[in-house]
């Protein structure tokens, strides 16, 4: 609970005075049906009482009419901006979560975002901040509404009627539902968490079932994979069921509770109106508004099947909204000195040896070193490390004099830029793939960067600039998705390029012309490039081997 409620708090601080105002009228609203329910109980009495005694033609009926037409209106109005301003506040509450909530990944170990791209944890996240859009709705503000609106009634009808009475709703609408929430939260808390998860699992396998349907034929997987869907959706339905019968419950308890309230505040008015203590419509007014308070514990009955799962979000988003603070730097790098490596080390996880042995060098402006050695032994760890994704366990990189450690991101990716293995590409066509780099350019600076990687001849052949492509990508071979990121990168113009094994899948020609393109396009830039290859290797300035620690 205390993960939601540093949520709640964030969700509230972020949106502080439309929620405010959302609460408010959650109030006006509440207060409004209690008085008109009030009020034409005590009218419908008070007409009856006048008619018996021969005095009906006496009583004013116009004004307790207006006033029981006004309510009626004024709540309506009330209720659809109560909607409005909720909601409204809701939804730019959550986008500000979710904005932090990605910086917060962002700012994540380079390791820990890369688990990020499974599709479980993507539909995680995105089910999460969904399932907290409930904490506001349906569990604050009806809960602060519903509290404030049983106070005020409790103070009026102390005043108006009797002690006795305002206790009476006091402890039914007060403590009652509290109990009963508290009951049925338990209870609910693990059905609820089975249900989101069986929810999650049929999504994944789902969209694996549809995504390597092709690949599933093949290997006659098929019904496999449909059975597994069925069975996620049957464990769904089985905790939705369970949950359902503990809706129900909560609901009996509560409309027993009010059941409870009402025939108290009957039988005390009547009582009351015996003894000539109230007359018979200030008491009725007591029995009406009893009844009229039963919506302000109405919302009870649905948080309850979304609490666990709100409790749950909390706890998995909470420690990925802590963004820590950017280091300060107050000048830019001085890039003619450069890349330098210093004794720097990095070690996999706490407790275990250092990955490679400490690793010094120096790529000057217009250089191209090539880090080569065994797989596994850290060439693209050195790479990561040199971008600011991972921090170095002992030593310093320095980018153009200054510690890449404290340099801002946004400083950092000014000057350098990195091509990884895995292409990077996006639906859509081969002119939005290469203007995520620089979406300002011109299309000749695009058509001059796929020439420079031997791609321009494969792109006209597709269709042009427009050529559309699938998501990853799809519709190029692995090595013209290669070259496409290459083109990307050259649109940066960056002062450091770092490249992981850049001609993968190209044929010995091909690698040859797309380095000589590289650094010709950029000859005053210092190129650290994971050599797998000999032509990789024989491209480069220099050469230096990486070796294991222990070797």
């Amino acid at each position: 609970m205390k993960a939601l409620l540093q949520i709640i708090r964030l969700l509230v601080c972020s949106e502080r005075s439309a929620i405010a105002l959302g609460l408010t009228l959650s109030v006006i609203v509440l207060v409004m049906g209690t008085a008109l329910l009030g009020l034409s109980g005590w009218f419908i009495t008070a007409a009856a009482a006048a008619g018996i005694a021969g005095i009906g033609i006496l009583f004013n009926v116009f004004l307790p009419s207006a006033m029981v037409r006004f309510l009626a209106l004024g709540r309506a109005a009330a209720r659809y901006g109560e909607r409005l301003a909720t909601h409204d506040a809701v939804l730019r509450a959550l986008s500000a979560l979710r904005l932090r909530l990605l910086r917060g990944y962002l700012a994540s170990p380079f390791r820990e975002v890369e688990r990020l791209r499974a599709a479980s944890a993507l539909n995680r996240i995105t089910a999460d901040v969904d399932a907290l859009d409930g904490a506001l709705l349906r569990l604050v503000l009806p809960g602060l509404a519903g509290g404030i609106t049983v106070v005020t009634a409790t103070m009026i009808l102390w005043w108006l009627v009797h002690p006795a009475l305002a206790l009476i709703l006091a402890l039914g609408y007060l403590v009652a539902p509290n109990f009963v929430f508290l009951i049925g939260q338990h209870r609910a808390r693990k059905p609820s968490r089975q249900a989101e998860a069986a929810m999650q699992a049929l999504r994944i396998r789902l969209v694996e079932l549809i995504s390597a349907r092709d690949d599933l034929t093949v290997y006659g997987q098929i019904p496999a994979a449909e059975a597994a869907c069925y069975t996620a959706a049957a464990r769904h339905e089985s905790a939705r069921h369970r949950l359902g019968r503990i809706e129900r419950g909560a609901g009996l308890g509560l409309d027993l509770t009010s059941a409870a309230v009402t025939a108290g505040a009957l039988g005390l008015g009547a009582a009351l109106a015996q003894a000539g203590r109230v007359d018979a419509a200030i008491a009725a007014t007591g029995v009406f508004v009893a009844l009229a308070l039963t919506e302000t514990i109405a919302p009870i009955r649905r948080a309850l099947t979304e609490i666990g799962g709100m409790m749950q979000a909390a706890r998995r988003v909470g420690p990925a909204l802590a963004v820590p603070t950017p280091p300060r730097f107050r000048s830019e790098p001085d890039m003619a000195s450069g890349l330098q490596l210093h004794s720097v080390g990095y070690r996999p996880s706490a407790g275990r040896v250092a990955l490679f042995a400490p690793l010094s060098a120096q790529v000057a402006p217009g250089e191209v070193l090539a880090l080569t050695g065994p797989s596994g032994v850290g060439k693209s760890t050195v790479l990561l490390m040199v971008a600011g994704a991972l921090v170095p366990d002992s030593g310093r990189i320095l980018l153009g004099g200054s510690d890449v450690a404290l340099l801002p991101p946004a400083v950092l990716h000014r000057h350098l830029v990195m091509v990884p293995q895995r292409n990077g590409l996006v639906a859509g066509s081969v002119a939005e793939n290469l203007r995520l780099a620089a979406p300002e350019a011109e299309d000749a600076a695009l058509w001059r960067a796929l020439e420079t990687v031997c791609l321009a001849q494969t792109v006209r052949s597709k269709g042009g600039l427009e050529a559309q492509l699938g998501p990853r990508g799809a519709g190029l071979s692995g090595g013209e998705a290669r070259r496409l990121v290459l083109a990307r990168a050259l649109l940066r113009d960056p002062d450091v390029l770092l490249l992981d094994e850049p001609t993968e899948g190209l044929d010995s020609a091909t690698a040859e012309r797309v380095i000589a393109g590289l650094r010709a396009a950029l000859p005053r830039a210092a190129i650290l490039l994971a050599a797998h290859r000999k032509i990789e290797r024989d491209a480069a300035d220099k050469v230096l081997e990486l070796w294991h620690a222990d070797t």
